[in-house]
């Protein structure tokens, strides 16, 4: 493993690099909100051994990156961040096909790529995306304080593994939501649902059906609207909202090296 710092929008920008001397495709993992790529560990090496050099980057206010914790004033920002990793993914692997995961947050951010740079992709990976009819952030920004409410541990996985990590992680962020980042959140939900569908970008969908945090009707109707002509989705049954971290993470992975040798495969 290996850690590069990039310029990003709002200062330097940690990406974290699981190399392969002999990369088939790159994967571009784009994480969820309060949290860092380092969570991502198992999820990469099941790529690494796929054939994959994975790539993903701390967002800003996020992990080792800089800026205030968990503010995110505009996505679109996040997206050329992300950009960034990608570039140097492909000046790494010139000519390597690049994938992009995107989880929760970061399904959102994905998604938002998608709509800006598709023709640079030949995947893209929905986990538990926030897009569609999420109503957080209209919940919150109605109230004239936000709470000090964190994310549940125990909303993540079945796993009670999972959370504990998850709550003593130093890197995470326990506290409140930002009013900015949440108005963020809903302009860029709007920006999402208005930006047109993927084409022929080839999209799998991941869910579990007892995702408390983004819950799966919501994002269904956001998947609707931007999946193109080649289209797959995965629900899992009793799975919470970190489908590769739960206790079926070997069907879930299994299911995106799956995916994804369909659509590298000549």
């Amino acid at each position: 493993m290996a850690e590069h710092v990039l310029t990003g929008t709002h200062g330097p920008l940690t990406v974290r690099e699981w190399p392969h001397d002999h990369a088939r495709y790159m994967a571009l993992v784009v994480h969820g909100y309060g949290e860092h790529i380092g969570r991502y560990e198992e999820l990469a090496g099941v790529l690494v051994a796929h054939g994959a050099a994975v790539l993903g980057p701390d967002h800003a206010g996020h992990g080792k990156s800089a800026g205030e914790r968990v503010l995110i004033e505009d996505f679109e920002d996040v997206v050329t961040d992300v950009h960034a990793v990608a570039d140097l993914a492909r000046d790494a692997h010139p000519g390597v096909p690049v994938v992009m995961i995107g989880h929760s947050m970061g399904g959102l951010i994905a998604a938002r790529f998608a709509q800006r740079y598709g023709t640079e992709l030949a995947a893209l990976v929905l986990s538990g995306p926030v897009i569609g009819a999420w109503e957080l952030p209209g919940a919150l920004l109605a109230l004239d304080e936000i709470p000090d409410t964190p994310i549940s541990p125990a909303s993540l996985s079945r796993d009670p593994e999972v959370g504990a990590a998850y709550r003593a992680d130093p890197l995470v962020w326990h506290g409140p939501m930002k009013r900015p980042t949440v108005e963020a959140f809903a302009r860029t939900l709007e920006t999402v649902s208005r930006g047109g569908d993927v084409g022929p970008l080839p999209l799998l969908w991941l869910h579990g059906d007892d995702d408390r945090l983004v819950p799966l009707a919501g994002s269904r109707v956001g998947v609707e609207r931007i999946r193109g002509r080649t289209y797959i989705e995965r629900i899992y049954a009793g799975a919470r909202h970190e489908v590769f971290n739960e206790t079926n993470k070997a069907a879930v992975l299994a299911d995106v090296t799956g995916f994804l040798d369909g659509v590298l495969t000549p």
